[in-house]
Order: C-alpha cells, then sequence, then structure tokens
C-alpha cells in the first residue's frame, strides 16, 4: 500500500542500542546498529527505497543522533509523541507490541497524519532545553533533600545534606546565569523573551522554559499555541447536552507545568500572580489572577456555558469563583486536527 500522494514513510522504532525501521509502502524492514557506521547504513537505505519522510518517536534522548544524521542528509525528519502513536495502535485493535512492530506502526501512524510536517532543527534551541531540563533537575533534587530534612535522621546525615544543598544551589545558579547569557546571545531568543517577559509576572526562568519547550511561539496561531500550552477550554457536547469546557492536553513534559510551578502562581497575595495568567481587562484586579488564562501573544480566548446556574472558572485558594466565562468559541472544531505535540 502507498502512502497517501506517493509519500514514502520510514518509522523507526529507537532503542539504546539499535534502531528498527519500516517502509510499509515498498514492505521492507531492517535493524540497524545504534553506531556512526549504523547511521551511515541506514541514510543509504533510505535513500535506496526514495524514503522523502522518517518519522520517530520520542525516545528520552536517544532518538537526537539518528534525528540529527537524517538531517544533515537533507532528509525531512519527523518527532512525534509516543503516546499518540500507542494510542492509534489501540485504536486499529493492534494490541501486540514489539521492536518491529513498533517500527511498523510509527510508519502506519505517519503515513495516516502524512500531512503534518517535520520539525526544523534548530540546536541553540535543543541545547537551551537540556539547559532548562538539568536546572529542573537540580530543583527536584533540591526538594527532595529539604523534604528529607523535615523528619528526624541522625545529625551525619543532616550534615550531609546541608552540604549537597548549599552544593546544588550553587549549581542552579550557575546554570541559570548560563541559560540567561544563551539567551542574551541569541538574537531570535531574545526577541522572544522580551516579548514573553512585557507580562506582569513572567522573567527569564519562565520566558526561558517556554521558549524551549516551545519552538512554535511566534510561528502558529493563537487557538493552536495555547493548545500547545495546555490552556485552551475545549468543547464537551453530545446532542442537546452542552458540558462544561475544560482546559486539557499541552506538550508532553511541556510549558503548562513550566506555568503552574511559578511560586505563588495560584495566590492572589503573591505579588508576581497579579496579571500573571488573566485575562487582559482582569489585570491589576486583586484576586483574578488564576492558570488557565494566559495573554501573552494571544488573544482572550473565550468559553462557553449555558447553565445558568453554574458558572465555570478557576477557584482561587480560598475557594472564590475568580473568573467567569466569556461566549463560546470554536476552539472544540479548530484544535480538532492532529498535532505531534
Amino acid at each position: 500500500m502507498m502512502a497517501q500522494n506517493d509519500l514514502v514513510v520510514a518509522g523507526i522504532d529507537i532503542a539504546k542500542d539499535k534502531a528498527d525501521v519500516c517502509i510499509r509502502a515498498v514492505s521492507q524492514r531492517q535493524t540497524f546498529p545504534n553506531t556512526a557506521e549504523g547511521r551511515r547504513q541506514l541514510v543509504s537505505w533510505l535513500r535506496k527505497y526514495k524514503v522523502t519522510k522518517a518519522v520517530m518517536e520520542a525516545s528520552g534522548g536517544y532518538e537526537r543522533d539518528w534525528a540529527k544524521a537524517l538531517r544533515e542528509k537533507d532528509m525531512e525528519v519527523r518527532i512525534v509523541d509516543p503516546k499518540r502513536v500507542r494510542h492509534f495502535a489501540q485504536s486499529a485493535g493492534r494490541l501486540a507490541k514489539n521492536d518491529i512492530i513498533d517500527a511498523d506502526t510509527i510508519a502506519w501512524f505517519a503515513e495516516t497524519f502524512g500531512e503534518a510536517p517535520g520539525q526544523a532543527h534548530d540546536a541553540a534551541r535543543e541545547t537551551l532545553l537540556q539547559m532548562v531540563k538539568a536546572r529542573q533537575g537540580l530543583l527536584d533534587m533540591k526538594t527532595m533533600l529539604s523534604n528529607k530534612g523535615e523528619h528526624d535522621v541522625p545529625e551525619p546525615v543532616q550534615k550531609s545534606h546541608a552540604r549537597l544543598l548549599k552544593a546544588i544551589v550553587v549549581e542552579i545558579a550557575k546554570i541559570e546565569a548560563a541559560i540567561a547569557a544563551m539567551i542574551k546571545a541569541t538574537p531570535h531568543f531574545a526577541a522572544l523573551a522580551e516579548i514573553i517577559e512585557s507580562v506582569p509576572g513572567l522573567a527569564g526562568t519562565t520566558s526561558a522554559g517556554l521558549i524551549a519547550a516551545m519552538p512554535e511561539l511566534g510561528q502558529v496561531s493563537n487557538a493552536a499555541i495555547s493548545a500547545l500550552l495546555g490552556v485552551a477550554p475545549y468543547d464537551d457536547d453530545s446532542g442537546k447536552r452542552r458540558g462544561e469546557r475544560q482546559i486539557k492536553g499541552g506538550t508532553p513534559q511541556g510549558p503548562q507545568s513550566v506555568l503552574h510551578g511559578l511560586p505563588g502562581s495560584c495566590d492572589p497575595a503573591q505579588p508576581g500572580a497579579q496579571g500573571l495568567l488573566s485575562s487582559p481587562d482582569r489585570q491589576g484586579q486583586e484576586g483574578k489572577g488564576c492558570p488557565g488564562r494566559l495573554h501573552a501573544q494571544a488573544d482572550r480566548h473565550s468559553q462557553h456555558h449555558d447553565r445558568p446556574r453554574r458558572e465555570m472558572g478557576c477557584q482561587s485558594p480560598r475557594g472564590r469563583l475568580t473568573s467567569a466565562p466569556p461566549p463560546r468559541s470554536a476552539f472544540g472544531r479548530a484544535l480538532a486536527e492532529p498535532t505531534d505535540r
């Protein structure tokens, strides 16, 4: 079976030590070792069968070398969300799972959604993303050690934890300085950071996380960016029933966690929360900021709710309703198309 529009797609299942590849259009399968020679062999093999697009799942970083080798040879590469591929397989009744089957499933998925383009490679953004993730890893370690200090532990353990915490704080400061320097030195990062940080409450840490995790910033519509961010309200209707509009989705390990991780972002008493995620006409009003409303570089997105006795909005820590829903939007329809994020 040929792919849509005669597109020849290779599905690649990446493992630590190898890659299984399937070209469904010509019924070919092959396994290549995860070495420089293996990647050269893959490129030659794909060219032999005139493959126009290579598709692989995000695999914890193991996909990077393979994607780089293919892009260097001017081959289009698309990296997809493993969860979407798995749901696709289950919807087709394909319950078995191994490396060869996975490669075939990835190719089938890519053929089915063949209109989605490959992602342009940005080495600087990839470096920034790794630095942002490293900073988050250090913060997680700091939190873990701080939590352990709340329990009764022997004095030598307490001292050990204190030394580690002190070292971690120093390393966090170093990596934050490196992130700031990189953004300042990279013109397109600096331009995005200036726009993001113009929003009250958003500063360098958040702009770095958004720039690293969202290469689509400034490239797609407001509706699409809100969906990728995980703050878009989706329809939940059936027949005459009109369900509540709720935000959901967002990119894996995505910006929503960056925003929700801000200190006091839900607490109206925190100065950084004022106007942070509220709609533009509510900025500066006490107690109005709540996650789910990001207006940086975007129009205010609406929700619909036609139940007169029950309004939907964000709840503050004290249980007050902080925002009522505006009129209905077309999110449920406009955002129904597939996305790799």
